[in-house]
């Protein structure tokens, strides 16, 4: 039991600065309100890249399997 209560009070103080970061955070947050901005630029930059790796790595699988028997002689 006393295993339990040293257990629940790690918890319970991590929980706390966890909790106090967080407030610290929101407060920094709010009195600058541009910071954290994510422009729309941005966002259409990192959907084409991924849309970019996708579509690559799936020409790539699609390649192997069809090419599967004649790669495996190399």
């Amino acid at each position: 039991m006393e295993m339990f209560n040293r257990l629940t009070t790690r918890a319970g103080a991590s929980l706390a600065i966890v909790l106090a970061v967080l407030a610290e955070r929101v407060e920094r947050g709010t009195q600058d309100p541009e910071r954290g901005d994510i422009s729309i630029t941005t966002v259409i930059i990192w959907v084409a890249a991924v849309a970019g790796a996708l579509l690559i790595a799936g020409t790539i699988a699609v390649i192997v399997a069809r090419y599967n028997g004649r790669l495996a002689g190399i």
